[in-house]
């Protein structure tokens, strides 16, 4: 018996495959094309008018501009190179924080209720932030906040819907103080400049409490309290003049800050004494040769100029440049990093479900205690019940690069998070107030 196998001709099959292929196109042209995710609105709170708009607002509005867009087009670097939150696009609502509390409030319940915003990012005002609070818990929306530094946000009650990964103020004159006496063993003498209100308030008492501790033989020799937005300080200068002492401590910014260094600088105030200007770096490029060299210089964080080098931050850097012809300050990394960790929250909540849209309460579980890299460093949500995010910071002393035409800041040290920040569960002041028990500054 003889088995007999048929094979086609060659034309035979090209046909057959022909006619299978054209039959599976034909269903998957049937069959409709997935839905893109749904986009996740985004309310961005900043000042976009008055007297905050200059130092903080624009700059951090134009972070957050190039943020949103380069995130909905898949753009940035590792690990951040995936569309959106978790392949879904971003639709972002600015909004100007400029006005009372209570218009701060409205225009909130406005974005949550009117607009169906998914969260909020923002608030510089510390006002601003500590009146939002509440009403993001009542309303149960996450709430990313920005460059707001008053370490009240979550030491007075636990929050469940609203977390800062940017480090509160105390951080910031903990390292002033530290720098101040690494750099001056003998400092016996110091002053304080600081706006009258809380802000300023609570500078001035973070840096004379860490003082305190780290210089305890030197005194304090003028506390001085302008007026908010005063921009004239001729008795304020006549008084320091007056003064033996060694350094200036200041939390001015934008109006008073240029203001107060134009009008001290032209009677010989700075070239005396240098200032401690913690949030110095804002006004670095705008003021060029009129911010004289031998100030130090602070930056609320490890940013701009002294922000760590990384394929992130070169990207980061470049692309404010090209967009504004003009280098990031803190207050834009401040934004990006609002922007950055709430992604990496999102997309940990997303993992974690395997793909699908995380709820509120599940990416706020894969918020709390994050930690997360950084145009400029990395962030751990370490304290505030893992709500409030702590990082490195540098301090270092300004001088114009004649040569290139910019100003650079030089003699950089970088203080660990666990230096300037206090424990967890443990109040600021009452940390400063003991000593800074548990600083790790190794």
């Amino acid at each position: 018996m003889t088995l007999e196998i048929w094979l086609p001709n060659r034309g035979t099959l090209r046909t057959a495959v022909a006619l299978m292929l054209a039959s599976s196109l034909a269903a998957q042209a049937q069959q409709p094309a997935a839905p893109a995710p749904t986009p996740i609105k985004i309310g961005i709170v900043t000042f976009l008018t008055g007297p905050a708009a200059a130092p903080f607002g624009i700059p951090g509005r134009n972070a957050a501009e190039i943020l949103v867009e380069m995130l909905n087009a898949g753009k940035l670097p590792a690990p951040y190179n995936t569309v959106g939150l978790g392949g879904a696009k971003i639709e972002a609502k600015y909004v100007d924080e400029a006005g009372s509390t209570a218009q701060q409030v409205t225009e909130f319940r406005n974005l949550v209720q009117r607009d169906k915003v998914d969260v909020v990012v923002g608030y510089v005002s510390s006002g601003n932030c500590l009146a939002v609070a509440p009403v993001a818990e009542e309303l149960q929306t996450l709430t990313v906040i920005d460059v707001c530094g008053t370490t009240r946000l979550f030491e007075e009650k636990p929050l469940k819907y609203v977390f800062r990964v940017n480090p509160h103020a105390t951080m910031d004159n903990v390292a002033a103080a530290r720098y101040v006496v690494d750099r001056k063993k003998n400092i016996s003498v110091y002053s304080g400049i600081n706006q009258n209100y809380a802000w300023g308030q609570d500078s001035w008492r973070d840096f004379h409490l860490a003082m305190k501790t780290l210089a305890p033989r030197a005194t304090v020799d003028k506390e001085l309290f302008p007026k908010l937005f005063a921009g004239e300080f001729g008795a304020e200068i006549s008084a320091l003049l007056t003064s033996k002492s060694q350094i200036i401590h200041s939390s001015f910014y934008d109006g008073d800050l240029e203001s107060f260094m134009f009008q001290s600088t032209a009677r010989g105030l700075p070239q005396r004494m240098p200032l401690v200007l913690t949030t110095g770096e804002t006004a670095l490029a705008r003021l060029g040769t009129k911010m004289p060299d031998g100030m130090i210089i602070g930056a609320r964080g490890s940013h701009g100029l002294m922000a760590r080098d990384s394929e992130l931050n070169r990207w980061f850097q470049q692309a404010y440049a090209d967009r504004f012809s003009m280098a990031p300050t803190y207050p834009s990394y401040h934004a990006a990093q609002s922007l950055l960790g709430l992604k990496a929250a999102w997309e940990k909540a997303q993992a974690k479900k395997g793909g699908a849209r995380p709820t509120t309460d599940e990416v706020i579980a894969a918020f709390e205690g994050l930690e997360f890299q950084t145009p400029s460093t990395t962030i751990h949500l370490a304290i505030g019940r893992g709500h409030q995010g702590i990082s490195d910071i540098s301090y270092g002393t300004n001088r114009f690069n004649k040569a290139q035409g910019r100003a650079e800041i030089v003699d950089v040290v970088r203080y660990p998070a666990e230096c300037v920040n206090p424990p967890a569960d443990v109040d600021s002041q009452a940390w400063l107030e003991g000593g800074m028990k548990g600083a790790k500054c190794n």
